[in-house]
């Protein structure tokens, strides 16, 4: 449970240390909850043995790094609740009551049913099909077409499916909307601008064939995680085929130079590769190619309001990052309301139960209300 617990603080130095680093601060109530059974379990031996004592002292140690994170709770969804505030809506059928469950946590969240249609091609390049997972409302929960939402997958642009987070699409497609889970094409066979093109592909056809789904085309939110959210935050705020109604971005790079020039401490991603493989070269190289490339290139007035969700331990893409956008698209009008989650790393949500997921299932569903309203 120590070592567990301590991840919650210590900063992963390798990739496959960050899983660690992910995952603790996400099940730091199942840590607290085993901290307290080997606590009571060290305590029928503790006068006796050495061992005892020394185990109730972990276990002591890893109780309170595990309880900071509850500690710091109220705060924080006080915070959010006042940033939200004016992009926040009741949702039509409300999945999330609160934005914390204690019980989630142990006995999970249900992403429950949706009718999935599985493999859809929209496009075909130099051979390759793209295909895309279509999740639909369970039952017809309302007359009319329903808002879509289209998901982009993360994973560096290097990897990922469109299958991926398929309990989020699922779960949001219970709550009354269509969702596309949509495919592209990855670094390294595939240089930037080939993922953007691919998006807006994607987005071509869902305007073209969302009602045969009984989606509304004219009421688009765009929705990606890490490269994918970088790819909704470029897609919607650069000109295409679809007016989004919204963009939500949890944890997605929105600054290539900057974060080349200046990458985290540890480094566990390797960073400066990463953005070499995608774009093709180096920033001195590739200086244009990394500008157009960066979200942050496009801030102007008039964009689609924006959802910014971030962790304050994020060793991948910094939040910092997030809090410039989130401070540009102020200045200039945008609605946008910026969540950084104290606790939080990268990926916090692969922990679809855990303590930042469920933080930012609540405000998200809030926030889709808001914006696809009529």
């Amino acid at each position: 449970m120590l070592f567990l617990a301590a991840w919650i603080f210590i900063p992963a130095p390798t990739y496959f240390l960050l899983t660690f680093g992910v995952g603790a601060p996400e099940v730091s109530p199942w840590i607290g909850a085993g901290a307290l059974v080997g606590l009571a379990l060290a305590s029928i031996e503790y006068h006796a043995s050495a061992v005892a004592r020394i185990a109730a002292m972990c276990c002591v140690v890893a109780l309170s790094l595990a309880a900071t994170i509850l500690i710091r709770l109220p705060s924080t969804l006080r915070h959010f609740n006042a940033v939200v505030a004016p992009l926040s809506a009741e949702p039509e059928i409300p999945l999330r009551t609160k934005p914390m469950v204690v019980a989630d946590f142990f006995r999970g969240i249900k992403a429950g049913d949706a009718r999935v249609t599985h493999g859809v091609p929209f496009a075909t390049v130099n051979g390759k099909t793209l295909a895309l997972e279509v999740y639909q409302p369970p039952t017809q929960t309302a007359p009319g077409r329903r808002p879509v939402i289209v998901q982009i997958y993360g994973g560096a642009w290097q990897r990922g499916e469109p299958t991926d987070f398929a309990n989020f699409a699922t779960w949001i497609a219970r709550a009354g909307y269509v969702v596309f889970a949509i495919d592209y094409r990855h670094a390294p066979s595939a240089r930037w601008a080939t993922q953007l093109d691919d998006v807006r592909s994607a987005l071509a056809w869902i305007r073209d064939h969302a009602a045969d789904y009984n989606g509304d085309a004219s009421n688009i939110v765009l929705i990606g995680r890490s490269a994918g959210a970088h790819l909704a935050l470029l897609a919607a705020y650069t000109p295409g085929l679809v007016a989004a109604r919204g963009v939500i971005s949890y944890y997605g790079p929105v600054d290539l130079v900057d974060a080349y020039q200046n990458p985290p401490h540890p480094d566990p991603l390797r960073l400066r590769s990463v953005e070499e493989t995608f774009i093709g070269g180096t920033p001195d190289q590739m200086h244009d190619q990394y500008v157009a490339a960066s979200p942050l290139s496009y801030v102007r007035p008039g964009l689609p309001p924006t959802l910014l969700v971030y962790g304050s331990r994020d060793h991948i893409v910094e939040p910092r990052y997030g809090a410039e956008l989130g401070r540009r698209l102020a200045a200039v009008g945008t609605p946008v309301a910026y969540l950084e989650i104290p606790w939080a790393e990268h990926a916090f949500d692969e922990v679809f139960s855990g303590v930042s997921s469920q933080l930012a299932l609540y405000y998200t569903e809030r926030f889709l209300a808001h914006v696809t309203a009529p």
